[in-house]
């Protein structure tokens, strides 16, 4: 309901404005990848069905009112700022808490699931670009990688010179009542006509994400964790 009431107050201001709608690759929820543009949207969470909304009231009002209002489909796009409960960064987190020997495992739920992970300071670039382009369309943003939460903490634990099998369990309580199980997306059209095109992939994304978590312990000290409980907190 905030986009509705965002673009209804624009309209009947008639501001001269530039609307940004964020959507969400979890629209796409169930539709196998690729996923582009043109792809069916098929929700599997609360959050995804309402994305779904948001994502056609935008273009609703575009091509009811000519407003400038576009929808930005972005796959998951994640950075040392993530915040703390995303399943990225409580894996880059528990490694440096690993380590430097403050605690011993983390508990994960399904480690099989597909992501396309990239580097949230480029998106916001090709946020930027889709408010300069001359008309307004919807655009996907995505590196096109295919790895899946297995993958990133292997890569995580690697880089910190750790084996994940040796600090990773499972605990039923961080799986989906319906998952999502692959998002992999196909951001053509932004590179044909914003010029955008993802040059930080996953791998590297990783790393530079535990390194910005092991210096966050290094120069936070033992205050950073505190007494909070990393290994309870939700993938």
């Amino acid at each position: 309901m905030g986009t509705v009431r965002l673009l209804e107050a624009v309209r009947l201001a008639g501001i001269d404005t530039k609307f940004y709608q964020a959507s969400s690759s979890e629209m796409f929820g169930a539709t196998p990848p690729p996923q582009n543009e043109e792809t069916p949207f098929y929700p599997r969470s609360p959050y995804g069905a309402a994305k779904v909304y948001s994502y056609w009231i935008t273009r609703n009002y575009r091509e009811a009112y000519g407003m400038y209002a576009v929808n930005g489909i972005l796959f998951n796009h994640e950075s040392p700022r993530r915040g703390e409960t995303f399943v990225t960064r409580k894996i880059t987190r528990a490694v440096a808490a690993i380590k430097a020997g403050q605690q011993e495992h983390v508990y994960m739920g399904n480690l099989d699931a597909v992501r396309d992970w990239g580097y949230a300071a480029e998106y916001v670039e090709g946020m930027w670009r889709m408010l300069q382009a001359d008309e307004p369309e919807d655009f996907v943003l995505a590196t096109g990688g295919n790895y899946t939460v297995k993958d990133f903490l292997r890569i995580a634990f690697e880089h910190a010179g750790l084996n994940w099998e040796d600090h990773v369990k499972f605990d039923e309580r961080y799986l989906r009542p319906t998952e999502v199980d692959a998002l992999v997306g196909d951001a053509s059209k932004a590179q044909d006509k914003l010029g955008w095109k993802a040059t930080v992939h996953t791998p590297d994304l990783a790393r530079l994400m535990v390194d910005a978590d092991i210096e966050a312990l290094k120069h936070s000290g033992h205050n950073w964790i505190d007494t909070v409980d990393l290994e309870c907190w939700s993938a």
